[in-house]
């Protein structure tokens, strides 16, 4: 079930509903009713893999209690061990097999056919990336001590399955997310209208931007060939703008969604491409995930070491690399994560001037905004490149006609007027970065009249100028 789709609109307040009228200060109800809602939402897509997300959710939280009430460090690994290879081992399953196979099979010269462990058609449940993560961080969390286990097993059903943002993240804490699902939940009215303008929002990035760019990107980047330089390095700056345009308006209707029913979920995105280097960049995108890879990788790699810049390079390699490929089995993924990994370390090699040490983020962050932006824009829309062409292969032909400068008589600003909302949202976003979503400003600001009649004028624009229907991105993952 998309979140721009008719039926959400139908679920949604159908769900809302029976949770304030029937649940209303029942915690259990609320979270039973919750519970249901999720299975429901998340069985529409493919009701097989309902048993894959139960199986996965009681397996952890059974591992979460064991790692904790054990006071052996062996019996207390094992259970940590067992719960991320058991996380792993089914990502690798559905999401990374066929992968190894296929390339296992390169590197030999094999018949893949002919070979014992064949590849297989498998679909990919969606959101697995996402969940197994998130409960992954759980049962670390436990083994740490971070965190005390949930003796609660509807409470942990509901936070490995909370429907908003169960599909695409963000990924949750079980710290922040988990304790909600105990708190008695009243109907607050300026947290839910909050939540609808924030769904508003997310609508707008989603099916007015995200969706009527995804056409002139997918038009030009299916035959490479047949464009020029201007045309592939127009579509790829668009790229950029729809990916993020899709995912943070998926964000911002996942946060607002959960605003409705009394959760508070992570910001997952701020202005991203404002940063001024590739560093900031990641510190600004995908939030959850980079967050993620920072505690369970990169920080445990460079714990127990010399906190060399060497050893903080490998372990930023490790870490973006990983990252590239949760993205995706292909090397594409791979190269986007390891290439901005290689460029964060350029930006971070100290040297000294005038016995000051110093590297390169530092003459970024004081280096003119629209400088220091152009800098990282261009490293972005480079790796953007892997991130959207089908192979390793037409990703380099892309970026060597780009830079070869090669002309075309094809170039057209495919649907130039609907693009214009692009340049729109930049400079929205721009002067409300300080404000959660830029409806907020208008809530503070405005009076009532002028308020509603922005918001009207924003749904009439999403009526009308909505984009040919494109799933999620971050569903394929």
């Amino acid at each position: 079930m998309l979140f721009n789709s008719f039926s959400f609109a139908l679920f949604l307040p159908i769900v809302l509903s029976f949770y304030w009228i029937i649940g209303y200060r029942r915690v259990k109800i609320q979270n039973i009713l919750l519970l249901l809602a999720s299975y429901f939402f998340y069985g529409l897509w493919d009701w097989r893999f309902l048993f894959l997300i139960i199986a996965s959710s009681l397996i952890d939280y059974f591992i979460g209690i064991e790692i904790y009430n054990s006071e052996n460090k062996f019996k207390r690994k094992l259970f940590l061990y067992l719960s991320i290879l058991g996380n792993l081992g089914v990502l690798f399953l559905f999401k990374y097999y066929n992968f190894f196979i296929d390339e296992f099979s390169i590197l030999f010269n094999l018949d893949p056919s002919d070979y014992t462990f064949s590849s297989f058609q498998i679909i990919l449940p969606v959101g697995l990336s996402f969940y197994t993560f998130q409960t992954m961080s759980y049962t670390i969390d436990v083994y740490r001590k971070n965190i005390k286990p949930s003796y609660n097993l509807l409470h942990f059903l509901c936070f490995v399955s909370f429907f908003p943002q169960l599909v695409a993240g963000p990924i949750e804490r079980a710290r922040n997310l988990l304790p909600q699902f105990n708190q008695e939940r009243k109907f607050d009215i300026a947290n839910s209208k909050d939540g609808l303008r924030l769904i508003l929002w997310g609508l707008f990035k989603k099916m007015v931007v995200a969706d009527n760019v995804a056409i002139a990107v997918n038009a030009i980047y299916l035959t490479p060939e047949d464009h020029g330089s201007l045309s592939l390095l127009y579509a790829s700056v668009l790229f950029f703008f729809q990916i993020y345009c899709d995912f943070s308006g998926y964000s911002d209707i996942a946060i607002g969604t959960a605003k409705l029913f009394g959760f508070k979920l992570s910001k997952n995105f701020n202005t991203p491409y404002l940063a001024r280097s590739v560093a900031e960049f990641w510190q600004r995108w995908h939030i959850t995930l980079t967050k993620w890879f920072t505690d369970y990788v990169y920080g445990p790699i460079i714990k127990k070491r010399k906190r060399s810049y060497l050893v903080k390079t490998f372990a930023l390699l490790v870490s973006m690399g990983l990252i590239g490929f949760w993205h995706g089995a292909n090397w594409t993924f791979i190269v986007f994560g390891v290439y901005q990994a290689v460029i964060i370390s350029i930006e971070r090699i100290p040297f000294k001037i005038r016995g000051k040490k110093v590297n390169v983020n530092y003459y970024l962050s004081r280096m003119p905004l629209v400088f220091a932006i152009c800098y990282s824009f261009i490293i972005i829309i480079t790796s953007c490149i892997f991130f959207r062409a089908e192979t390793l292969e037409s990703s380099l032909y892309i970026i060597k006609k780009i830079i070869s400068f090669v002309p075309s008589d094809q170039f057209s600003f495919i649907i130039s007027k609907r693009v214009l909302f692009v340049p729109l949202i930049i400079f929205i976003e721009y002067f409300t970065k300080t404000k959660n979503h830029p409806f907020e400003l208008f809530e503070k600001k405005y009076s009532k009249p002028v308020r509603w009649l922005v918001y009207y004028v924003f749904v009439l624009i999403i009526i009308r100028y909505a984009g040919p229907k494109e799933e999620f991105i971050y569903f394929q993952f």
